[in-house]
């Protein structure tokens, strides 16, 4: 996917949400706030890609033993990613959940995957996260 491509998907995409943007600023970033759910964009141009991002949970500090685990366990077991993957960011302490494009989808395939992709991470912020803590702090 070139970025060009990239830019033209997430205008589309963010006029089709009411969110008319530029898309991808000239770092390659980009982001929307969907009711309570955050999306980040990230375009890779070295291996022309698109990574879409969903927040699960930003962490105050670095996760504590056996939490990151936990969600990839949960990952692994079956729980609904919305078509995405555990990512976890150090450089922010933020855990998402992950989809790379790379090549063009349809606009409606994409504006579905990015619904799924939201609601699944609104879930793994609250239920999955709660899961996760009971196991790993025995809460």
């Amino acid at each position: 996917m070139t970025r060009d491509e990239a830019q033209r998907l997430l205008q589309v995409f963010m006029q089709s949400i009411g969110q008319p943007s530029e898309g991808l600023n000239p770092q390659g970033f980009g982001g929307a706030a969907i009711g309570d759910a955050q999306l980040y964009f990230e375009y890779h141009s070295d291996k022309q890609q698109l990574e879409t991002s969903a927040l699960i949970y930003k962490f105050r500090d670095a996760p504590k033993p056996g939490v990151l685990e936990g969600f990839r366990s949960e990952e692994k077991s079956g729980t609904d990613t919305g078509g995405g993957a555990v990512d976890y960011e150090p450089e922010n302490k933020s855990l998402f959940l992950s989809r790379i494009y790379s090549t063009m989808p349809a606009d409606a395939a994409f504006r579905e995957d990015m619904r799924r992709l939201t609601e699944a991470s609104l879930k793994w912020g609250d239920e999955v996260m709660d899961r996760v803590a009971t196991r790993v702090h025995g809460r």
